[in-house]
């Protein structure tokens, strides 16, 4: 019994697997039959109706040439070799076109003129819309503040291996002429050396100059963030007199030039300060009291008019000691970065120091430049002290009440440097 009851399974089995062969072939062929080919002839295409009487008069020409050459030749889709094929062997198509030789030059195809059809179909080509090819608009040249007297755009790039500094002058604007006319020149300098400089083009009668000018510097990557950038603006009258009009100091150290990246970058114009410097020089800083959080901060931008002292073997390095006293007590001192070799330093370098409000009218800043001389000492070089009644008078108590007048705003100012005891 159990004999035949496995071979009755197996034969239901087996004919149930034969029934699903028999379907499945079924299908296939049912499918080859009933379903249209993926690919089909192609026909000439139907031209899109347009409503424009004025295009249609303008191209029946055009279009009774292109229906005539299209019916002398078989249906097909036109076939032309890009230039990069050039040069291989090529076979007729079973159509009868034929690919065009390895002697015959490539013809590009005509461009069509506007608002008309192309000659092997009827698809109307559009124009081109010129302001979607505009650079954006730059949103920096309309916001200037009070008292600007001018904006400039740059570009920097360095070349690590060749060692070279490029610099690009792309624009100004809102320039401020000492005269009716403007005709702008701009100097580039690479400090600390304040002898050798490249010189753009004049643009003339111009407050908004393009300039797209470009200037290499050779400067090793070793002290190329100990230079400074220095772009003068001169104003040049018929007499090729040259007008200071203003200036942008950027320290390189601000950026990071290495790898071969170009940076843009848009500076505000200084007013040039045509004072002569003092007998020990003079030094410029930023003053700002924030007093949420009783914060001082002291921007150190430059100095001018050391009197350096002469070094044998060595270039001589100056450096600013800023100093917060409160009465005769030292509170805390904080020193610049070195500058090498110049009288002019440029530092642009920001400290902070925790005052409270209540010791505003106790507490003061000095400032002292120091010159690294042989054996480690310093050399004072001159010094100055702002902050209130108690401590300063003239420019110094005024710039300290300006900042106290105008709180979370960095106050600028020159000061005179004295050569009185640290």
């Amino acid at each position: 019994m159990a004999e035949q009851a496995v071979a009755v399974a197996g034969g239901v089995i087996g004919g149930v697997l034969l029934l699903v062969l028999v379907g499945i072939a079924a299908y296939i062929i049912w499918k080859r039959i009933c379903t249209p080919p993926a690919y089909e002839e192609l026909f000439n295409v139907v031209s899109p109706a347009y409503t424009e009487t004025s295009i249609i008069d303008q191209t029946v020409n055009q279009n009774s040439t292109a229906v005539q050459q299209q019916q002398s030749r078989n249906k097909s889709v036109p076939f032309i070799v890009p230039p990069k094929f050039h040069g291989r062997d090529w076979v007729d198509l079973k159509n009868g076109e034929r690919i065009q030789d390895d002697c015959e030059p490539y013809v590009a195809p005509e461009i069509m003129p506007r608002s008309s059809f192309h000659s092997l179909g009827t698809f109307l080509l559009g124009s081109v819309n010129p302001d979607l090819y505009k650079f954006p608009e730059d949103s920096n040249e309309g916001d200037f503040p009070e008292g600007n007297v001018g904006r400039l755009w740059f570009a920097l790039e360095y070349e690590q291996e060749a060692e070279r500094l490029l610099v690009s002058l792309i624009k100004a604007r809102n320039l401020h002429s000492p005269s009716d006319t403007c005709s702008p020149l701009v100097k580039l300098y690479l400090l600390p050396d304040e002898r050798r400089y490249l010189q753009s083009k004049i643009r003339r009668k111009t407050l908004n100059p393009q300039f797209d000018e470009n200037f290499v510097f050779q400067v090793s990557s070793k002290t190329l963030q100990q230079r400074t950038l220095k772009f003068s603006f001169f104003h040049v009258d018929k007499l090729k007199k040259h007008h200071p009009m203003g200036h942008v100091i950027f320290p390189l150290k601000n950026e990071t030039l290495i790898g071969d990246s170009r940076v843009v970058l848009w500076r505000d114009l200084e007013k040039e300060n045509l004072e002569p410097p003092s007998e020990f020089g003079d030094v410029q800083f930023s003053l700002s009291y924030n007093d949420y959080l009783g914060r001082l901060t002291v921007v150190v931008l430059r100095a001018k008019g050391l009197q350096l002292q002469e070094e044998r073997n060595a270039v001589s390095a100056v450096y600013v000691k800023a100093s917060l006293m409160n009465h005769n007590k030292f509170i805390k001192c904080k020193r610049t970065t070195e500058v090498l070799g110049t009288p002019n330093p440029v530092y642009n370098e920001t400290f902070s120091f925790k005052v409270d409000p209540v010791e505003l009218d106790t507490a003061s800043l000095s400032l002292s430049l120091l010159q690294n001389t042989e054996g480690d000492k310093s050399h004072l070089l001159g010094r100055v002290v702002v902050g209130p009644f108690m401590y300063t008078r003239g420019k110094e108590l005024e710039h300290w009440n300006e900042m106290l007048n105008k709180p979370k705003e960095l106050v600028k100012r020159w000061h005179a440097l004295s050569r009185t005891s640290a």
